[in-house]
């Protein structure tokens, strides 16, 4: 009696978080003063990248138009907000400046956006204090993970849609190297689903530190299953 073969993991599973927006510049300022205000007006999935951003996104282009056709991205699948659409024009741009190679164009998923915060959107930690004082201290009473704003997503949410867009990328592009364009909440949650990493190893590698603007986390095939190679690399930017 014939068993079925087993399905065909993918070549190679690749996560970009986008360059640096002028969100998060206006936050970290934001934060580390307690103001109230950023600055940031409008829609998240609408904040574009900073100046810094912007060459982030150049040199990721530089580190993939530099690698052999062998190892280049072979799917691009990118988040429907515009710091992540930017962050792969600009790199595709770039590797393509001066003769270099044309990397693949980017096809939007909305399963790849950031986690959706709901009514505390765009918010600093002391607006949210001031505004909804209920909201924060239940938010502090939680631990990162099950947390879920007001009309907005915890992590664990995150990984739900996520679960199924790896069921449709690994079955739609088996074989094949695969690259992401999203955000710090992808790429924490990916590891959650591609390594298993239980919640209590997830809050470690949180503990270590934030997942970087223009980072580079890849996972490539080992007998048959997807294995850490890199994680939150930045080595390709300038000044690291």
């Amino acid at each position: 009696m014939s068993h079925p073969s087993p399905p065909v993991e993918l070549a190679e599973l690749t996560v970009v978080r986008h360059g640096q927006s002028t969100a998060n510049a206006a936050f970290a300022l934001a934060e580390a003063v307690g103001s109230v205000e950023s600055g940031v007006t409008g829609r998240d999935a609408d904040i574009a990248l900073s100046p810094l951003g912007q060459a982030q996104a150049v040199a990721l282009g530089h580190r993939f138009g530099a690698v052999a056709a062998d190892r280049r991205p072979q799917v691009v699948l990118c988040s429907p907000y515009r710091r992540a659409c930017l962050t792969w024009q600009l790199a595709t741009d770039a590797a393509r400046a001066g003769g270099g190679p044309e990397l693949p164009a980017a096809r939007t998923d909305d399963r790849l956006r950031d986690r959706v915060m709901g009514d505390l959107e765009l918010l600093t930690s002391a607006a949210i204090a001031a505004r909804f004082p209920a909201e924060a201290a239940r938010r502090a009473a939680s631990d990162g993970f099950h947390y879920r704003p007001p009309g907005g997503e915890s992590l664990l949410d995150v990984a739900a849609r996520l679960g199924s867009l790896l069921d449709d990328v690994r079955r739609q592009h088996a074989g094949l190297r695969v690259l992401l364009v999203a955000h710090d909440s992808v790429v924490l949650m990916l590891r959650h689903l591609v390594e298993g990493l239980s919640l209590a190893e997830l809050e470690t590698v949180v503990r270590v530190g934030m997942v970087a603007n223009a980072s580079v986390t890849r996972w490539t095939a080992e007998t048959g299953r997807l294995m850490l190679a890199e994680y939150n690399s930045v080595m390709h930017l300038p000044g690291e």
